[in-house]
């Protein structure tokens, strides 16, 4: 058997070989509309999570806040806030978070359930620092405490994000750079092993948190007073699967309207593209932006996210 690819699968024999999978889906309804190629996209309130340094970027403090429906029933849910300071840098806290909800005790003995239900619960709590070091280049920097729980297992660990952000005055080209989730191998603990037959089936390892490395651009290709097309694009190298490239384009109305598209290559069982739509409306004085994004896949659904973010500044009509 032979199979045809677009691109070398460098790497697609390390798949699978990380745990802490969640700190891996993108939370960010723009980004994920576009195939997350989006580190050199603009800044939003969304960027601590994908470029710490476009954090910089934002015109005034916010929150935001988004839901990703992943399939089978599991929902995995963003909160993210950006605070400007006096000397125009950024700090912003998230929190990320992938529940499972209550799923039923099987045994051998017992397929049907035992009658008891167990959890699943990954929370990752993170704190981002944002500034220019020019009026071209900025950097950011941000820290993830990480919990793991599933049933009477449980797993801490920390990582780092670092990003770096490059503009220039050509169209808005900018170009990107960042290491996401480095750290070091993490371990369940838990003393509630299951035995059969005075044996331990269940053994815990270390493994490596899902690290991976990301290079990027964007630029304006077209605009003029009441339209503005972007277009991007990302080559990741994760430590735990193939490498990638990412396509994604976003084309705006009088900044009210948003349409976005995107596409993968080299990622298995992702073969169509993604798309998503964002408004911007008001909440009193401030603008409030209502973005959605859908992502097709072969063998899990259509993933949805849905996201609102408001900064805090009086908007002109």
């Amino acid at each position: 058997m032979s199979q045809a690819q677009l691109l070398p699968n460098f790497g697609g024999q390390r798949a699978g070989l990380s745990a802490l999978s969640f700190l891996k889906n993108d939370l960010s309804p723009i980004s994920f509309a576009m195939a997350s190629a989006s580190i050199a996209n603009m800044g939003n309130l969304y960027s601590s999570e994908n470029n710490p340094a476009a954090l910089v970027q934002i015109s005034s403090s916010g929150i935001a806040l988004s839901n990703l429906s992943v399939g089978a029933g599991i929902h995995q849910s963003f909160l993210a806030s950006g605070f400007k300071l006096d000397d125009g840098s950024v700090i912003g806290f998230n929190v990320n978070s992938l529940n499972a909800g209550a799923m039923e005790v099987r045994t051998e003995f017992e397929p049907n359930g035992t009658g008891q239900l167990f959890y699943a619960n990954n929370t990752a709590l993170g704190m981002i620092y944002s500034r220019k070091l020019s009026e071209n280049f900025s950097i950011g920097i941000g820290i993830k405490y990480i919990y793991e729980g599933i049933s009477s297992y449980t797993n801490h660990t920390v990582t780092a994000d670092i990003g770096f952000l490059y503009t220039t005055d050509f169209k808005d080209l900018t170009f990107a750079v960042v290491v996401k989730n480095f750290g070091g191998n993490s371990q369940m603990i838990g003393s509630d092993l299951e035995t059969t037959f005075n044996r331990t089936d269940v053994v815990l390892n270390k493994y490596t948190t899902p690290s991976i490395f990301k290079m990027g651009f964007s630029f304006v290709p077209y605009e003029s007073k009441s339209k503005k097309l972007v277009a991007s694009a990302e080559l990741n190298h994760p430590s735990d699967n193939a490498e990638n490239i990412r396509l994604g384009g976003e084309l705006s109305f009088r900044d009210l309207l948003f349409t976005r598209l995107g596409y993968k290559l080299s990622v298995q069982g992702q073969n169509y593209p993604t798309a998503g739509i964002g408004i911007k409306t008001r909440l009193g004085v401030h603008p409030l932006y209502i973005d959605y994004a859908v992502n097709p896949t072969n063998r899990m659904g259509v993933q949805h996210l849905v996201g609102l973010s408001i900064p805090f500044n009086k908007d002109q009509r």
